[in-house]
């Protein structure tokens, strides 16, 4: 099941890495990392396996940035992995649903009544319709790359920002880079018993104190 499991992840992050470039524009592995966030060994690593696998092509620009060319066999392998992952997120929509759904619920029986997003993705707007089945509260919206957009009629604001609102707990609503704004979270002062997200047991976390 695992190795089922890692398949299908690697697949994806190979699917994002070559629609990331398919627009050939240059760009550095860092950048690259960034967008998907994923370690920039990670970046390097899928690129010359692409390479070696002749699904692209690449054109060197000043300043360690390049240009990454689909080759004819790297847009079918991009066709080839988009098909696959039509299945694969109608399955992660019923799945992360009812994820997100249970942790809400499991949060609500505690008392927690107020939580902050962290993260906006293809996912988010799951954990938004979970929110709303539990009836709980959301009290901001956070994601440094997205400040000042619209998501669901709430502003988008920093995470730092957004830890000021006082929220009983933050969810990260983000698969694809939950590790990075984990990590953010934390670095900005966030503890762990205060983060949450997909996996994560309530039950090993207090209940807040009343006022």
């Amino acid at each position: 099941m695992n190795n089922s499991r890692n398949g299908t992840t690697e697949d994806f992050k190979a699917f994002q890495l070559l629609s990331e470039v398919a627009d050939e524009q240059p760009v550095s592995q860092r950048e690259l990392a960034h967008r998907l966030g994923i370690a920039l060994g990670l970046v390097n690593s899928y690129i010359k396996n692409f390479v070696a696998k002749g699904y692209i092509r690449i054109k060197n620009y000043p300043q360690n940035r390049y240009a990454y060319l689909l080759t004819p066999q790297g847009i079918a392998e991009k066709g080839r992995l988009a098909y696959q992952h039509v299945h694969y997120f109608t399955s992660l929509y019923t799945v992360t649903r009812q994820d997100y759904l249970a942790l809400f619920k499991g949060l609500a029986e505690r008392g927690i009544t107020r939580v902050a997003f962290c993260g906006v993705d293809e996912v988010t707007e799951i954990a938004w319709l979970s929110l709303r089945e539990a009836g709980l509260d959301l009290s901001a919206v956070m994601d440094d790359r997205n400040v000042g957009s619209d998501f669901m009629g709430w502003n988008v604001v920093s995470l730092n920002h957004g830890l000021l609102t006082g929220s009983q707990r933050v969810i990260i609503t983000s698969m694809k880079r939950s590790e990075y704004l984990r990590s953010c979270l934390r670095e900005l002062g966030a503890g762990d018993e205060m983060i949450l997200g997909l996996g994560d047991a309530v039950t090993q976390y207090p209940a807040p104190h009343t006022m």
